[in-house]
This record gives C-alpha cells, structure tokens and sequence, in this order.
C-alpha cells in the first residue's frame, strides 16, 4: 500500500506527526492552550453571530476538523473499495490518542473527543469517496471492459452470454 503511493504516505506520515504533536504534548505545551486561541476566541465571542461559540463548542469543532483528513488520508491509502476499514483505522487511531492521553501530564481523555474525533474522520472519508467517485467509475468500467475481452478472447467461436 505505501509503496504504490510514496508521496500519499509521506503527506499522511507528516499530517498524523502533527496530529501526535497537538494530541499528545503536555497540556502546559500543547498548541491548542495558548494565549492566542483564547484571544481569538473572544474576539469572534464579541461577534452576535458567533455569540453561541463557547470553548467547549470550538475544541469540538476542532476536534472534528482535525479528523477530517485523517480520514481523507486513510481512505486514499486503503482503497475506495475498503473504506470502512479507513473508518475503523480513524476510530482506533482516536482510541489509542485517548488511551495516551492518561498517562500524559495535564491531558484528560474524553468520550466526546473520541466521538468528535471519529466524525470528523467519517466525514473526511465521505469527502474522499465523493472527490474520487469519477476515477472509481472509471476504473470500474475499464475492469468491466478488460475481463469482456478476456471473455472473447477465451471463447473465439461463440459469444457469451451473461
């Protein structure tokens, strides 16, 4: 599977490396408790629209789109045929974060990240499989169309019928 795709699984390797760096440091280093996302966070508060925006609502958000091209990623490793297998990856991935998560100082696991976290995978694995049903389609013409031939070829003399 990586061989046949080097670039594909270096891009994966890199996004999940990211994924372990935000998941899996020490609250008191982690990207996602800084300054910043606290002060745009209540920035976009002062917003009516955005009134509704709490943090508990953002790390959801965040934790779905962190997923999403997990899956995305997942998917274009294993196959459209195999995509539930993409989703099992996406939901055990997230179990094993989770699982770390115990014995790393100041992290909590939470069921909701768990859940938030194996949406957003589902989610990237839909938008895999909707951007790659055209060459899906393709292919699956093509294999129709090769094994016909070897069906004419393996039967000169007679048709086939089906």
């Amino acid at each position: 599977m990586f061989h046949r795709h080097p670039f594909l699984s270096v891009l994966t390797f890199a996004y999940l490396g990211f994924v372990g760096w935000v998941t899996l440091t020490p609250a008191s280093t982690a990207p996602t408790g800084s300054d910043l996302v606290l002060r745009v966070l209540d920035r976009l508060q002062r917003r009516e629209e955005l009134s509704w925006l709490t943090y508990d609502r953002a790390e959801l958000l965040a934790n779905i789109a962190l997923f999403v091209p997990v899956g995305v990623f997942l998917l274009l490793l294993v196959g459209t045929r195999f995509w539930w297998v993409a989703g099992i990856g996406g939901f055990l991935m997230t179990s094993a974060i989770e699982t770390a998560q115990r014995s790393i100082p100041g992290r909590v696991p939470d069921e909701r990240d768990l859940l938030a976290n194996t949406v957003g995978a589902l989610i990237g694995i839909a938008v895999g499989l909707v951007l790659t049903y055209p060459a899906s389609r393709r292919r699956a013409a093509q294999r129709r169309a090769r094994a016909a031939q070897r069906d004419v070829v393996r039967s000169p003399g007679r048709a086939s019928v089906r």
